[in-house]
């Protein structure tokens, strides 16, 4: 059934790349992997294999990938994305000998991929579990780690009618999970090869804090004011806070939006109609501009991390929507995260609630409240970033605990 399912979606994809911009990248990338193997794979080297499905994962990743080679530059390591959001980011990273598109998961595919490679290892991050790649690596006696990984209730595994399917867990070596969860649910289905060493992206973030840029624009524009700065916003995140500051010129705003198209862009403009708004760009290519803006919208892509250096306070979009984004990225910096109420899902916007350093709102009235509450108490709006901060320190270390644990 899996292998008939695999193959309609094959067919789907055929069709739908005709269509869609995205899809087709995918489609020619999977096509195309062979040919880059057949390029680059040293036959005489020991690879290392990475899978990541998308951006946020190769993010995960990293660390590990970028630890392995420090320690052992003996090694070389394939990296692999399935989504083009990963691959056309990260095509050109450094910390890997070879990347390209993973093959869908037919027989014949995984075959002649793994044929081509003959890693020593793999590691899948966080998610997915292709079936026909991870039996025919056991089969093959390839020690498979699935790292940052993390379960829930709902998913197929769990399910009566997902058992013939949950039997792919069986072909991972060891599990490295995020929490004891994760942990009760594998083992309510007779897999104890696990270990909680949370999440890889902890990791990552502190690295990033540390190689953050500084950025002259942004210290200037938030020098001697208080900031308040939102990330990945959509619109629905943008009605909310835009609102409160049109009230409070007293503070400056940071926008970067998930979306950098003219007309989202122009959209936010509108809604700030009333005060002084210049765009990132703009700002970076009039060098020794008067300008005194109170309002700076980021209208590229790349800075967000390093941005969030400079708030008092901050907001993560998308918790209106699907999804709340990274909120570890910025509360590294020792600030307050505010987020929608669509974070159920997210364990360390859970967990940021608890310490004290993350607060859900559900509405304008809830943030004002909050802001109000930030304003006329500093030393509250200080500890809270405190504590952020501090939960993103208390939950790394889980690069080293892994790679100490594998047998290299």
């Amino acid at each position: 059934m899996y292998n008939i399912i695999i193959y309609l979606y094959l067919l789907g994809v055929a069709i739908y790349s005709r269509f869609n911009e995205k899809v087709r990248k995918m489609w020619r990338g999977e096509r195309d992997a062979f040919r880059v193997l057949r390029e680059k794979v040293d036959p005489k080297a020991r690879y290392v294999w990475f899978h990541a499905a998308s951006l946020g994962e190769f993010e995960q990743g990293r660390p590990l990938m970028e630890q392995l080679r420090r320690d052992h530059p003996e090694l070389k390591i394939l990296l692999t994305f399935f989504s083009p959001s990963g691959y056309e980011v990260r095509k050109n990273y450094e910390g890997a000998d070879i990347i390209c598109y993973l093959p869908l998961d037919t027989i014949r595919n995984a075959r002649r991929f793994l044929r081509a490679i003959r890693p020593e290892m793999a590691f899948f991050i966080k998610y997915e579990f292709w079936y026909n790649y991870l039996h025919i690596l056991k089969h093959r006696g390839v020690p498979v780690y699935s790292v940052s990984s993390i379960f829930r209730e709902g998913q197929v595994f769990f399910r009566w009618y997902g058992r013939q399917y949950g039997r792919v867990l069986k072909c991972i070596t060891h599990f490295y999970v995020q929490n004891e969860t994760s942990r009760r649910l594998l083992a309510s289905i007779g897999l104890h090869n696990v270990t909680i060493t949370g999440d890889t992206r902890f990791d990552r973030v502190l690295q990033i804090k540390n190689q953050a840029k500084v950025l002259p624009v942004v210290e200037q524009f938030a020098a001697n004011s208080k900031v308040f700065i939102a990330g990945s916003s959509w619109q629905p995140d943008e009605e909310i806070f835009i609102k409160y500051f049109k009230q409070h010129p007293d503070w400056k705003l940071v926008i970067a939006p998930h979306v950098i198209g003219e007309d989202h862009l122009q959209q936010i403009e509108k809604m700030l109609e009333g005060r002084k708004v210049l765009r990132y760009t703009k700002a970076v290519n009039d060098e020794g501009t008067q300008e005194c803006p109170d309002v700076l919208i980021i209208d590229c892509f790349g800075l967000l991390s390093s941005i969030y250096r400079y708030a008092d306070v901050t907001y993560v979009g998308g918790g209106f929507g699907v999804g709340i984004h990274n909120t570890v990225e910025a509360a590294v910096w020792d600030v307050p995260v505010v987020f929608g109420p669509n974070h159920e899902r997210f364990q360390e916007a859970q967990e940021l609630k608890d310490c004290g350093g993350g607060f859900a709102i559900a509405s304008y009235d809830d943030f004002a409240r909050l802001m109000d509450r930030f304003q006329a108490d500093t030393q509250l709006m200080k500890s809270a970033g405190q504590a952020a901060g501090n939960y993103v320190k208390s939950k790394s270390g889980a690069t080293k605990l892994i790679l100490s644990a594998v047998n290299l």
